[in-house]
Protein backbone atom coordinates (compact mmCIF):
# COMPACT_ATOMS: atom_id res chain seq x y z
CA UNK A 1 0.00 0.00 0.00
CA UNK A 2 2.83 2.40 0.90
CA UNK A 3 4.52 1.65 -2.44
CA UNK A 4 1.33 2.61 -4.33
CA UNK A 5 1.15 5.92 -2.48
CA UNK A 6 4.75 6.68 -3.37
CA UNK A 7 4.13 5.83 -7.04
CA UNK A 8 1.00 7.99 -7.17
CA UNK A 9 2.83 10.92 -5.56
CA UNK A 10 5.69 10.52 -8.03
CA UNK A 11 3.21 10.57 -10.94
CA UNK A 12 1.48 13.67 -9.58
CA UNK A 13 4.82 15.45 -9.19
CA UNK A 14 5.78 14.50 -12.75
CA UNK A 15 2.46 15.82 -14.10
CA UNK A 16 2.79 19.06 -12.16
CA UNK A 17 6.32 19.53 -13.45
CA UNK A 18 5.11 18.97 -16.99
CA UNK A 19 2.32 21.53 -16.52
CA UNK A 20 4.77 24.11 -15.19
CA UNK A 21 7.18 23.49 -18.09
CA UNK A 22 4.34 23.78 -20.64
CA UNK A 23 3.16 27.03 -19.05
CA UNK A 24 6.69 28.49 -19.12
CA UNK A 25 7.10 27.54 -22.78
CA UNK A 26 3.75 29.15 -23.67
CA UNK A 27 4.71 32.38 -21.93
CA UNK A 28 8.08 32.50 -23.70
CA UNK A 29 6.56 31.87 -27.13
CA UNK A 30 3.80 34.45 -26.63
CA UNK A 31 6.34 37.06 -25.53
CA UNK A 32 8.45 36.38 -28.62
CA UNK A 33 5.42 36.66 -30.91
CA UNK A 34 4.16 39.89 -29.32
CA UNK A 35 6.37 42.83 -30.37
CA UNK A 36 4.67 45.08 -27.80
CA UNK A 37 6.24 43.01 -25.05
CA UNK A 38 9.60 44.66 -25.85
CA UNK A 39 10.07 47.99 -24.13
CA UNK A 40 12.17 50.69 -25.76
CA UNK A 41 13.88 52.86 -23.17
CA UNK A 42 15.28 56.28 -24.04
CA UNK A 43 17.67 58.64 -22.32
CA UNK A 44 16.56 62.22 -21.73
CA UNK A 45 18.54 63.35 -24.77
CA UNK A 46 16.97 60.63 -26.94
CA UNK A 47 13.50 61.66 -25.73
CA UNK A 48 14.16 65.24 -26.80
CA UNK A 49 15.32 64.02 -30.21
CA UNK A 50 12.31 61.71 -30.60
CA UNK A 51 9.72 64.46 -30.10
CA UNK A 52 10.08 67.68 -32.05
CA UNK A 53 9.73 70.77 -29.85
CA UNK A 54 10.43 68.95 -26.60
CA UNK A 55 13.54 70.07 -24.73
CA UNK A 56 15.73 68.10 -22.35
CA UNK A 57 14.80 70.58 -19.62
CA UNK A 58 11.09 69.85 -20.09
CA UNK A 59 11.69 66.12 -19.88
CA UNK A 60 13.74 66.58 -16.70
CA UNK A 61 10.87 68.61 -15.23
CA UNK A 62 8.37 65.86 -16.10
CA UNK A 63 10.63 63.33 -14.39
CA UNK A 64 11.13 65.56 -11.32
CA UNK A 65 7.36 66.07 -11.03
CA UNK A 66 6.85 62.32 -11.51
CA UNK A 67 4.47 62.91 -14.39
CA UNK A 68 6.15 60.23 -16.48
CA UNK A 69 7.52 56.93 -15.18
CA UNK A 70 11.27 56.41 -15.30
CA UNK A 71 14.06 54.30 -13.92
CA UNK A 72 17.48 55.40 -12.82
CA UNK A 73 20.37 53.12 -13.67
CA UNK A 74 23.51 53.21 -11.62
CA UNK A 75 23.88 54.55 -8.11
CA UNK A 76 22.80 57.86 -6.68
CA UNK A 77 22.01 61.05 -8.52
CA UNK A 78 24.66 60.34 -11.16
CA UNK A 79 22.72 57.37 -12.54
CA UNK A 80 21.31 57.58 -16.04
CA UNK A 81 17.58 58.25 -16.31
CA UNK A 82 15.70 56.00 -18.72
CA UNK A 83 12.14 56.62 -19.88
CA UNK A 84 9.87 54.24 -21.73
CA UNK A 85 9.22 55.59 -25.21
CA UNK A 86 5.65 54.29 -25.07
CA UNK A 87 5.00 56.01 -21.72
CA UNK A 88 6.40 59.31 -23.00
CA UNK A 89 4.31 59.23 -26.17
CA UNK A 90 1.23 58.22 -24.17
CA UNK A 91 1.71 61.12 -21.75
CA UNK A 92 2.07 63.54 -24.65
CA UNK A 93 -0.97 62.08 -26.39
CA UNK A 94 1.00 60.93 -29.41
CA UNK A 95 0.15 57.58 -30.99
CA UNK A 96 3.11 55.72 -32.42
Amino acid sequence: MEKNKTEIIAQIVALLSQLVDDNDNQQKSSAAKNPESHVEMLTIKECAEAVTGLSEHTIRQLVAQEKIPYIRTGKGKRGKILISKAALLEYLGITS
